[in-house]
Order: structure tokens, then C-alpha cells, then sequence
């Protein structure tokens, strides 16, 4: 019988994956990254998602990455991963149960999988039953993944799912505070937790209620996104100030990702290639400098704070 547990609460970060500079999969990379995150404070581990360019990569290493990231994480914390990825449902629900038997406590759906943009609602809810009837007991999350398309899982779609109980992860990304509350208000009761994307709403979503932050920004800053899960309750001049650096930063942060992620990482000392497989815009070098400017903010508000963070090497230290 599979696990309904509900995800820890905090960060759970959509992890990258670093590539060589051929191409290939950086192993040794993925080893240091999932590291990282660890030490960083994250409450679980989201493999094989959008960031970690799950389009770009074959089934084998989709199972692959998600594997090493079980392994590695060893139990000490939850690992998910993404296990639908186009074709029929049925097509869906095998690699569901293949990704599943990497030892996953829960298996991503991606929402614009199951129904096309002009499919309603309640053809989504008989698509998700008959992909639930093809994959007994196995816990499933949602993620609202802008590729191929958004489609968003409103509250009323979601209180037709909920009673299934296989639902404990929803990536949300509606960016909408009132709906996110009328989400989690659907939800009470239930073993399932809302993990916000929208750093804008990061404190307004946790204090409503949310599990916690599933958010590219924690490529670049976990430390500073485990702290808010920890401190947004304060009201203090410090948590003001932390939410309002990531409102701030949002728009380099989405610049030329996750490129930029991967250069942020290099910039702070791990050994990791900028190599991705996704097409994006390029890396330019007026966005490499003021990456470097934010990564020097990033320490000042560490030292502020009292974060010592996993690597400590700053944009003004590396060349």
C-alpha cells in the first residue's frame, strides 16, 4: 500500500539539472547539487520538473536523475518527480508507476498533460480519474507547468480531486493570492499541501496556510527561501525586508533561465557547467553583471540575517 503522508512543510526546491559541457548529464554535478540543497534546509526534493529541463531529457534519464536523487536523499528527506509527460493516459500511467518504483513518495502530474487549452474542467476530472484508476495507491501532486501550456487547477476542480486522498502536492503557480486561499480552504482536512511558486505571495501564501515555497529563486538563493518559510509569521523588519528583496529580484531571476541559475551556482563556487539543453534566451553579458550585483545583495542579507550559507564564495570573489 503506497503512502499518503502528507509533504513536510518548507522549501522544496524544482531542481536543476547540470549538464557537461558536451551535454551529457553532470552526475557528479547532480551529487553536489542535491547536496546543496539539503544543507540548505530544504524540507524535500522536486526532480525532474521544468528547471531540471525534463523536456529536454529521455525517459531513461528522467528515471535516471530521479533515481540518483532517491538514492541520495536516502530517506532523510522526500523526493518527487514529474511522471507525465505527453501521449494517451494509459501511456501517462505507465511511466507514472516506472517513475513511482525509483522510490518517490509522490508522483507529479503536469496539469496541461491531461487536457489540452480548449478541453474543459470536467474533462480534465474524468482524464485524472482514469489516470488515478490506472496507477492504484500511488500519491500524485499537481503542477501548474507553463509548458506546454498553463493550466490552472481552480479550487472546484480541485474539491472533485481531493477526495480521491491520492493528491499531497499542488506546485502552485495562479499567482493569485485569493485563489490560493480558496484552494487551501478546499483542502482542509486533506493530506495535501500547496506549495507557492510566486515569491511575490511567498509570506501572504504562507500565512494562509500553505505547506511551503516550490520556487525557482531557490536555485539561486535557497538560503533566504528556507528562511521565510521559517520567520514569515514575524511581521519583523527582517522578514519585510527579505520579501521584499524577492519582489525585487523577480525579473532577472526569470532572465534567460535556467541558465542563469546554473551561472549563479558557478559564480559561488560549485563546479557546474551553464550548458542547458532548453532553448532560451541567451546569458548576456549585461545580465551576468547584474546577476553578480544580486549575488553580492544575496551575502549582505545573509550576513544580515545570520545565514551562513552552504558555499560562501561571492560574485565579487570569483572571476
Amino acid at each position: 500500500m503506497a503512502s499518503t503522508n502528507s509533504l513536510p512543510q518548507g522549501f522544496i526546491p524544482v531542481m536543476l539539472t547540470p549538464f557537461t559541457e558536451s551535454g551529457a548529464i553532470d552526475h557528479a554535478g547532480l551529487s553536489v547539487l542535491t547536496d546543496y540543497y539539503m544543507q540548505a534546509g530544504s524540507a524535500g526534493l522536486f526532480a525532474n520538473c521544468l528547471s531540471s529541463e525534463m523536456y529536454e531529457l529521455t525517459n531513461e534519464e528522467r528515471l535516471t536523475i530521479t533515481k540518483q536523487v532517491v538514492d541520495q536523499a536516502a530517506g532523510h528527506i522526500p523526493v518527487v518527480s514529474t511522471g507525465t509527460l505527453g501521449g494517451t493516459i494509459a501511456q501517462q500511467a505507465d511511466f507514472v508507476k516506472r517513475i513511482y518504483d525509483t522510490g518517490v513518495q509522490a508522483v507529479i502530474v503536469i496539469t496541461s498533460q491531461i487536457a489540452k487549452a480548449d478541453e474543459s474542467d470536467d474533462l480534465f476530472v474524468e482524464r485524472m480519474e482514469e489516470l488515478m484508476h490506472l496507477t492504484p495507491n500511488i500519491p500524485l501532486g499537481f503542477y501548474e507547468c507553463p509548458v506546454p501550456y498553463k493550466r490552472l487547477i481552480n479550487y472546484d476542480t480541485l474539491a472533485k480531486l481531493l477526495p480521491s486522498k491520492r493528491l499531497i502536492y499542488h506546485k502552485d503557480t495562479c499567482l493569485d493570492a485569493a485563489e490560493v486561499e480558496r484552494r487551501l480552504a478546499v483542502a482542509q482536512g486533506y493530506n495535501f499541501g500547496l506549495y507557492d511558486a510566486y515569491m511575490v505571495n511567498a509570506t501572504s501564501s504562507l500565512k494562509a496556510g500553505a505547506a511551503g515555497l516550490s520556487c525557482i529563486q531557490g536555485n539561486i538563493y535557497p538560503e533566504l527561501i528556507v528562511w521565510i518559510c521559517e520567520h514569515f509569521n514575524d511581521n519583523s523588519a527582517e522578514s519585510q525586508k527579505v520579501q521584499q528583496f524577492f519582489n525585487d529580484s523577480m525579473e532577472i531571476v526569470h532572465s534567460a533561465y535556467p541558465t542563469i541559475a546554473k551561472y549563479s551556482l558557478m559564480k559561488r563556487g560549485f563546479p557546474i557547467s551553464t550548458y542547458t539543453r532548453r532553448q532560451v534566451e541567451p546569458l548576456t553579458d549585461d545580465l551576468k553583471v547584474r546577476m553578480d550585483e544580486l549575488l553580492v545583495t544575496i551575502d549582505n542579507l545573509h550576513d544580515e540575517l545570520g545565514i551562513k550559507p552552504v558555499y560562501q564564495q561571492s560574485a565579487a570573489l570569483v572571476s
